[in-house]
């Protein structure tokens, strides 16, 4: 992308985090914003900011779990704005906790918001974007798109998935005029673990130490950047980099830590008991119809 300058943002999350600091950059830029976000009275603190800039800001407060709403703000969007250059997929939220107590509900909410809403909201944007001399699509996508953990099994899959979403976009449209470019941030401190959905009762989400973590301000400033280049993939982080070096070259050695537990043996050898138990339970009641067939027949 030549300039930013009067060109036509599309941000999801904006109201806080790296979205927020994408939508200051992109202002100093001199772009002009749409701004989505759930949570109103932050979005609008950001508007006012953004604003300052002599830009043009638009907001629309929207539940990107909810399609209607999604609907609903691409509506507004059109109705508003007359183009579109650039469109941000920024927003998501997280979830840790066992994934074998997950409700459907609790994936659903999660898939919508991480995965769902940037299809809903790209397939509507692509008709428009391909009619633009220097468009772009950015998702933010995270490192645990590409490496897996323990307990956070739905974020992963999303991220996965907006992955692969992306890598097709890039593969079907960059041919097209069309730039399309996956964010792979590792921690980065926002309120994502914090406001993060529980599965633990009374137990918080982990949060990682803060020099494990990127700042907000860095990751929108690579962010732009990727967008300025048309970067296929941005990967954030020297932990990022690592693990995304440790499985490409040395998998083993994630699935080792994966399957590292102290308690593991003393877990099996308890489970492995029950079933001893179980199948002697079985074979005794096996036993002893054999036997009550057996005098029954002698009786007849």
């Amino acid at each position: 992308m030549k300039s930013f300058e009067n060109k036509s943002v599309f941000l999801t999350g904006a109201a806080s985090g790296i979205g927020r600091e994408l939508a200051l950059q992109l202002a100093q830029l001199k772009c002009n914003l749409y701004l989505v976000d759930v949570d109103e009275k932050g979005l609008n603190t950001v508007a006012e900011e953004a604003a300052a800039q002599g830009v043009r800001v638009l907001t629309h407060t929207c539940d990107l779990s909810n399609a209607a709403q999604v609907s609903k703000t691409l509506a507004d969007f059109d109705k508003r704005c007359d183009v579109i250059d650039v469109l941000i997929n920024n927003a998501g939220v997280a979830y840790y906790g066992p994934t074998d107590t997950m409700t459907q509900q609790q994936w659903n909410w999660l898939m919508n918001i991480n995965l769902l809403a940037p299809i809903q909201i790209t397939n509507h944007f692509l008709p428009q974007l391909l009619t633009r001399p220097d468009a772009h699509i950015a998702n933010m996508c995270s490192i645990s798109g590409i490496v897996a953990g323990g307990r956070f099994t739905a974020y992963h899959t999303s991220k996965f998935g907006l992955i692969g979403f992306t890598e097709a976009l890039r593969a079907e449209y960059n041919r097209k005029g069309v730039g399309v470019s996956a964010i792979c941030p590792g921690p980065v401190k926002t309120n994502l673990y914090e406001a993060a959905a529980s599965g633990r009762e009374g137990s918080k989400v982990p949060t990682p130490p803060n020099w494990l973590c990127a700042s907000a301000e860095r990751v929108a400033s690579l962010t732009i950047n990727a967008i300025r280049r048309n970067k296929r993939q941005v990967v954030i982080t020297p932990m990022a980099h690592g693990l995304f070096q440790m499985k490409r070259f040395v998998p083993s050695l994630i699935d080792f830590a994966n399957g590292f537990s102290r308690k593991k043996k003393k877990r099996l050898a308890i489970l492995q008991a029950e079933e001893n138990l179980r199948l002697q339970q079985l074979k005794g009641a096996t036993s002893c119809e054999s036997v009550a067939k057996s005098q029954i027949a002698d009786a007849a």
